[in-house]
């Protein structure tokens, strides 16, 4: 197995090389669940963001002639070393987010999954023959690789995120700069160090980890860069809208969610309560799909509210890695701060605190909380992003529907009922990109990913995402007859 002690495997991957920061400068990387310092890892700026596009232009102007059969047996490669090493590569990941062991090993098969999906979809950038109004023309329409392709991914899935991008991006022909997070680097090293070991040649998939400011505006600002993909806070994917209005830097946005859950009041109470409050502490509840705000019919509601109350009262923190998974903690002491403040913010605006919501002394951990709000409560229009749990009542599906959909983001929803009619209103009428009917999971390696409104723009995995990274050409010949 690959775990990363060697020193040489913690560093900045530029133009095939593991390297330090050009200016020599570190990060300080802090175990989230115990505060510890785990390694100090290179922490460059935009000088070595420059230098990887610089790598990573130079190599695509070969990497773009290879046939798609070619780049798919790397990725593959690269999938398989992945799979070999999930363990090691699942315990790199919990040290730096605190996540349970079970979900960095499931978010690093994943990862291997996308890369072997993306190497066969590349095969398929099919395009068309146009028949022509003409008897002496002959058109067609191609797709051809975007170019550089610059990377920035969050520290939440710190496997699973860039290797959506990157797998697609690759497979489609064009060369790569990859920022992860600061706060998870070793997850990025480990991306690296796949595709590294896969035989990737040298500039086409590049790695930094950066001072996160001048990194972006140097990908930004830079010609050779043709498109950015993000996933991040609406707030910094709105900061790169406004440079692209300057630069024409293609964009690719996963932003902010707020996802509604409706659950109708024919349904196992029991069963759907258990797994809301699962689906809901999935990964401390840091996912961007996180369900946020459950509306629960009148009719069950306070047997709902009993049974999460009941469940949460048996949950176990602590630090992960062991034979045992506890719900681990926040990323960092900027995102506790912000679990605590909601909190104080829904008991000032009047929501009752059935349980949790306590902060640990060490650690960036918050007990899990559960709230009763009501909608005119405006804490809930933000972005949690923790592990607190709002449950408002309501009455009737048309209701539902106009307070779930009444917020700027539009990334995934959820509706849970037995009745095919109600489920298809719930279908049609959420505005969201994406909407789980029964079902916690929507998202899919080989489906969409995407938002609506402020959550994002663009798509992520299936063939949606693999186009993501082609341009369009029509080629029309005349004088054919």
């Amino acid at each position: 197995m690959f775990l990363i002690k060697n020193k040489k495997m913690r560093k900045q991957y530029i133009n095939g090389d593991w390297c330090d920061a050009i200016d020599g400068a570190t990060w300080d990387l802090q175990n989230p669940a115990s505060e510890e310092i785990i390694d100090k890892v290179p922490f460059g700026n935009a000088s070595d963001c420059k230098l990887a596009i610089d790598a990573a232009d130079a190599s695509f102007k070969e990497w773009k002639k290879t046939t798609p059969y070619f780049r798919a047996e790397i990725l593959k490669k690269a999938a398989n070393f992945i799979r070999e090493n999930v363990e090691s590569f699942a315990q790199n990941t919990t040290s730096e987010t605190g996540k349970p062991m079970l979900e960095s090993r499931g978010e690093w098969q994943v990862a291997a999954n996308l890369f072997e999906w993306f190497a066969e979809e590349g095969k398929r950038s099919y395009g068309r023959v146009v028949p022509s109004s003409r008897i002496d023309k002959r058109s067609m329409v191609i797709y051809q690789p975007l170019g550089v392709v610059g990377v920035i991914t969050a520290w939440n899935f710190p496997a699973y995120n860039p290797a959506r991008a990157v797998a697609a991006a690759l497979a489609a022909g064009c060369s790569v700069v990859l920022r992860g997070s600061e706060f998870t680097p070793l997850s990025s090293f480990n991306l690296a160090l796949a595709l590294h070991e896969a035989g990737i040649p040298k500039g086409v998939f590049n790695l930094i980890n950066t001072e996160p400011v001048s990194a972006g505006t140097e990908m930004m600002e830079n010609p050779l860069l043709k498109k950015i993909s993000f996933t991040g806070s609406t707030r910094v994917g709105k900061i790169l809208m406004d440079g692209a209005s300057k630069t024409s830097t293609k964009l690719s946005l996963e932003l902010g969610g707020n996802a509604p859950v409706i659950i109708d009041k024919d349904v196992d109470v029991e069963t759907i309560a258990k797994q809301a409050l699962t689906a809901k502490l999935r990964n401390c509840g840091q996912v961007c799909v996180s369900p946020q705000r459950f509306y629960v019919h009148t009719a069950i509601f306070n047997q709902f509210v009993s049974i999460v109350k009941e469940e949460i009262s048996k949950l176990k923190i602590g630090i992960n890695g062991g034979e045992i998974d506890f719900l681990g903690p926040l990323i960092n002491k900027t995102q506790q701060k912000h679990a605590l403040t909601m909190l104080e913010k829904a008991r000032s605006e009047g929501a009752t605190i059935h349980i949790g919501g306590e902060a640990s002394v060490k650690g960036f951990f918050v007990h899990p909380g559960l709230i009763e709000a009501r909608q005119t409560q405006s804490f809930i229009k933000t972005e949690m992003f923790g592990p607190l749990m709002i449950v408002i009542p309501f009455d009737t599906k048309e209701q539902v529907i106009e307070w779930a959909n009444d917020t700027e983001y539009g990334l995934a929803s959820y509706a849970f009922t037995n009745h095919i009619k109600t489920a298809n209103f719930y279908a049609e009428n959420l505005e969201f990109g994406m909407v789980g009917i029964n079902e916690w999971a929507p998202q899919g390696t080989e489906l969409p990913f995407s938002g609506w409104k402020s959550s994002g723009i663009g798509h992520e995995s299936g063939s949606e995402g693999l186009k993501e990274y082609l341009e369009l050409k029509l080629v029309s010949y005349g004088n054919m007859s």
